[in-house]
């Protein structure tokens, strides 16, 4: 049966609407730039005295939202959340990422928050949180940490650094939460979860539960 000529019109003006709303949608929103371009972003930055001290107060407005879970000024408060204070700043801009990219989806509620940041505000966000204070636990000097000591050095010493400060795109450790580090490394020892990582896996893969929380141990008092 043929279409009424009024519906065809209807039909074809509510078509184009469509078109020119999505074109429109799709130059409001930016080409999302490739993750090396956002790293060079944030060298750049963070090496600039000029740019510099607007980036941290605008990542600190957007850094609000990870409190939640993170705490104020990521120092978390939950053992199973990582602290993100004094994290490198590579290393944080490559996870949120990874989030964005559908690399990590382990949590839906951080792919969303994540995901409605902008290129530079991930990198403002990235910025602050790395020029945040880590707050100091106890040193430990008993024997499990001691042991933790020695199984560092022969371990991880070579890529995190001799004071777990990490570099770039590699993690800080120290003054990180017992818990969160106990599970991330047994989940690399395991191979299990999202983030599998053949040096890590290699590295872990003859600890012994013991092992790992000494070494938990010896790292969240640095």
């Amino acid at each position: 049966m043929p279409l009424n000529p009024r519906f065809r019109l209807h039909r074809s003006l509510l078509i184009a609407a469509v078109a020119a709303s999505a074109s429109l949608h799709a130059k409001e929103k930016p080409v999302e730039p490739s993750p090396a371009a956002l790293h060079a972003q944030l060298a750049q930055i963070d090496g600039d005295a000029t740019r510099l001290p607007a980036a941290l107060t605008r990542g600190e407005k957007g850094a609000a939202v990870c409190r939640h879970c993170h705490g104020v000024g990521g120092n978390s408060v939950r053992p199973e959340v990582p602290n993100l204070a004094g994290q490198n700043p590579d290393y944080l801009l490559e996870q949120m990422n990874k989030f964005v990219h559908g690399q990590r989806q382990s949590s839906a509620f951080m792919s969303g928050m994540i995901k409605a940041l902008s290129p530079d505000e991930r990198i403002d966000v990235a910025l602050f949180l790395s020029r945040q204070p880590v707050l100091k636990k106890p040193a430990q000097t008993n024997a499990r940490a001691v042991a933790g000591a020695e199984l560092y050095g022969k371990l991880c010493v070579s890529c995190h650094g001799a004071s777990a400060g990490g570099a770039h795109k590699i993690p800080r450790l120290a003054g990180q939460q017992v818990q969160y580090l106990e599970d991330s490394l047994k989940r690399y020892r395991d191979g299990g979860g999202e983030r599998v990582d053949p040096r890590m896996a290699a590295y872990t893969r003859n600890l012994k539960n013991a092992d790992i929380e000494a070494l938990a141990a010896y790292l969240s008092a640095l």
